[in-house]
């Protein structure tokens, strides 16, 4: 009778032990039938509120009295005082936040004519985003750098600012929730926290509205893919305009790919294979001619290439850069809605 029981309970530990390492590695399966649709639309919308709740801890912003303390993209904890007055940024994406939330600046990298930034306009440049002059920027005497670790150059610079004594606010947005948190960031410097109604919840409230709204039993197939005049590449579901086509409950013909990158290799053998319901281009560059050519040698003039579903039923779409090559910001709703209504017009162009 002893043994009988021990033997029980060691097979009751190890069953526990044996359910703990599942939930550890457990891997969500592909639904093989429609009856598994509902089980993978809530799984998908558990993913998404899990790496959601990650990102917006993301800058972990604290707002004190006099100044404000948050993680910036090196990880580093840093505090920055309020109102400055001699701020100097070097990303026009970060710059167009910052003027919506109140901030000005003296200096600034060279304009981009698809998202100017009127109030700018009389700043001094120190560059451009890819190659700011250090000693420029410098020369300034700025109390506050804004900038992107996504440029090796700017990154670089951190320490070198830091040691002459000048804050610095460096960060990586890559998703809406960091759009959110940079406007809880920056109206917080700016002492103008007002503004994060109008600049970040009417934005989310609108983009969670359209998500409600979108069809979860259609399931679309998507490509991205993004175009230069030297190269084609395909992005997937963990690139901006990746999120926000996941989130409107399409799938990433590229997310199957073994390539840890969000920016995968372009294969017409894999497209041709996969035959996706809408290809969607992301431009980059200021020669369109050039850009046109490259997708016309390496995509369009394949003979197979017209043969695609999507371009068979008229929905290969390049994508204006103001809102999905650059970030959209506070156009983020605009940005969603105009991809709804691209993917289901029968809903959204009502």
């Amino acid at each position: 009778m002893k043994k009988t029981k021990l033997l029980s309970l060691i097979l009751s530990a190890a069953l526990v032990l044996a359910m703990a390492g599942c939930s550890k590695n457990e891997k969500v399966a592909v639904p093989e039938s429609n009856n598994a649709s509902a089980q993978n639309t809530e799984v998908k919308n558990e993913e998404t509120k899990k790496d959601s709740e990650e990102i917006v801890l993301k800058y972990d912003v604290t707002v004190g009295q006099n100044d404000v303390t948050f993680t910036d993209a090196t990880g580093e904890r840093v505090t920055i005082e309020k109102k400055p007055q001699r701020v100097v940024c070097l990303y026009n994406s970060y710059l167009d936040i910052w003027d919506s939330c109140g901030g000005t600046v003296i200096g600034r990298v060279e304009e981009s004519e698809e998202k100017p930034v009127e109030n700018a306009k009389s700043a001094e440049s120190v560059g451009t985003a890819s190659d700011p002059s250090l000693e420029k920027i410098i020369s300034l005497k700025p109390d506050l750098v804004i900038m992107t670790t996504a440029y090796k150059v700017q990154k670089e610079m951190v320490s070198t600012l830091k040691q002459n004594n000048i804050p610095v606010i460096a960060l990586d947005n890559d998703y809406k929730n960091d759009y959110y948190e940079t406007v809880k960031l920056f109206t917080a410097v700016t002492d103008r926290e007002d503004l994060y109604e109008t600049q970040a919840e009417e934005v989310k409230n609108n983009i969670d509205e359209i998500i409600a709204k979108a069809p979860a039993d259609k399931n679309y197939s998507v490509l991205i893919l993004f175009a230069s005049a030297k190269s084609l590449s395909v992005r997937d579901s963990n690139s901006m305009v990746g999120e926000m086509l996941k989130d409107l409950n399409t799938v990433n013909i590229s997310d199957t790919e073994m390539e840890t990158s969000d920016s995968k290799t372009f294969s017409m053998e894999k497209i041709l294979e996969e035959d996706p319901d809408f290809i969607f281009v992301l431009t980059m560059g200021t020669d369109i001619e050039k850009i046109k050519e490259r997708l016309k040698s390496d995509a369009e003039d394949n003979p197979a290439w017209a043969s695609l579903t999507a371009v068979k039923e008229g929905n290969y779409h390049i994508l204006p850069k103001n809102l999905y090559m650059y970030k959209p910001n506070n156009n983020y709703d605009e940005a969603y809605e105009n991809l709804a209504k691209i993917l289901y017009p029968e809903v959204f162009s009502k």
